[in-house]
């Protein structure tokens, strides 16, 4: 028997990624598993690994326990390839009294051990559940043994959806909690069809992430009592705290402001983002602009898109730009790969996929790898202005924030404008004050004449 086990392995690594922690075990020995269950997360610096069988047949052994800290290639456990799991069942033994009474019935139901307790559902599942606020208990799940899958809760949230809005017109009493005005709607009995709408799910027109930053799943919640309670920091977060103080310590950062005028942009996006979405049927939001904007510069002034290594300066030829985008685990950038050769519709569709991705947790470390440039937003969340902290190796990090209606002076009156404030942090010892703001002002002019992108000016 023993020639015939598969081992359990984790997974290659990259080089930035020595280790990673055993977040979650989802079999326990003796359990029958199919080629492709989900046998065991890791939690890396940057992404949740989710480790499948490589086979099927029975689990026989973890090498490891849960909190374990594993290298590439370690062995995780063993798979032998028999199925005793109607021979050999494990729970009879505690059980001898109540099969003596009674007799068929009792080994009928240890039958079917895993249908009683299905797996858990996996991270992004979790996240998922949580945001609508949703027991894995009350939906059937499709997956193996129960499990509860995405598409499982995708399909409950929108059957319950679909519900109250048939009798919604006759039933006048019934309440509206979904924000949109009713006449008639006394707030006594929510219905559960309302809370999908605010969530998440869709691509907003400025950046993807997710509207509201939800608490990450390690921090406690207030019971509204005196005391104090400590957790552990996660891998993600401990890495985003390690690099943000090397940051500091190592770089001579420095910071250039600028407002940008919105008005052209948002009156290109009001006339033509129907049609916009009709032909690429994607949202046209406004990230695709300042993206297509910040390529346009870097080209012009490759200081801002190279690195310093040691005493060399490494000029990039191309711009792969870093998306900050907000996720239940904290924050992670994904790169757009050549963003100058991209269309507006590529640029917007790829930043959807990473925003619905990093809330899913299936980010791969290939997305997060690399990045020349990187541009933040913190509008989205209402910041008026900031100064962004650098993501090493990168020179320079653009950040976005909060678009207002402010009053500026035009040919000398007084008009009321849609202005945004933007902010250059960028590493002073490679890139000098007059490239910085020279960047950030052909960002302006791009954004406020977007037909300079077009023309390439």
């Amino acid at each position: 028997m023993s020639e015939e086990r598969t081992v359990l392995r984790v997974p290659e690594l990259p080089e930035s990624v020595a280790d990673a922690t055993v977040v979650a075990l989802h079999k326990q020995p003796g359990d029958r598993v199919r080629r492709d269950d989900l046998l065991a997360e890791l939690e890396t610096d940057k992404v949740v690994l989710e480790v499948p069988a490589p086979t099927s047949g029975v689990l026989d052994e973890y090498t490891v326990e849960e909190g374990a800290v594993v290298e590439a290639d370690a062995v995780l456990g063993y798979i032998s390839a028999g199925a005793p799991a109607e021979t050999a069942p494990e729970k009879p033994a505690p059980t001898a009294e109540p099969e003596a009474e009674q007799g068929p019935a009792a080994r009928e139901d240890e039958q079917r051990p895993e249908r009683a307790a299905p797996p858990p559902p996996s991270p992004a599942v979790r996240r998922l559940l949580a945001e609508h606020d949703l027991d894995a208990a009350e939906i059937a799940g499709s997956g193996q043994n129960g499990r509860v899958l995405k598409e499982d809760v995708e399909r409950f949230l929108s059957e319950r959806e679909a519900k109250p809005t048939e009798p919604a017109p006759a039933r006048t009493e019934e309440p509206a909690v979904s924000g949109r005005p009713a006449a008639s709607a006394p707030a006594e009995k929510p219905p559960p069809a309302a809370e999908p709408e605010p969530a998440p799910a869709s691509a907003p027109p400025t950046p993807p992430e997710p509207p509201r930053a939800r608490p990450s799943a390690q921090a406690p919640v207030p019971s509204g009592t005196r005391g104090e309670e400590r957790v552990s920091m996660s891998r993600l977060r401990a890495r985003i705290a390690e690099r943000l103080l090397h940051a500091k310590q190592s770089t001579a950062m420095l910071t250039t402001f600028n407002e940008v005028d919105l008005s052209e942009v948002m009156a290109l996006r009001a006339r033509h983002k129907d049609a916009f979405q009709e032909r690429h049927g994607v949202r046209l939001g406004f990230m695709g602009f300042f993206v297509t904007a910040c390529a346009l510069a870097l080209r012009r002034f490759p200081v801002i898109n190279a690195a310093l290594d040691g005493n060399e300066i490494v000029y990039h030829h191309h711009a792969d730009i870093g998306i900050a985008v907000s996720s239940p685990r904290g924050l992670v950038v994904p790169v757009l790969r050549d963003a100058g050769q991209l269309s507006l519709a590529a640029i917007e569709g790829r930043i959807r996929e990473f925003a619905e991705r990093a809330r899913d947790g299936r980010l791969d470390l290939d997305d997060l790898r690399g990045g020349t440039f990187t541009i933040t937003n913190g509008g989205v969340f209402g910041s008026l202005l900031s100064t962004p902290i650098l993501n090493p190796p990168q020179s320079a990090i653009l950040g976005m924030h909060a678009t207002q209606e402010r009053p500026v002076a035009r040919n000398g009156e007084v008009v009321i404008r849609p202005m945004m404030y933007v902010a250059l942090s960028y590493d002073h010892r490679l890139i000098d004050g007059a490239d910085a703001v020279r960047f950030l002002v052909a960002v302006k002019e791009s954004l406020e004449d977007p037909g300079r992108m077009l023309l390439d000016l």
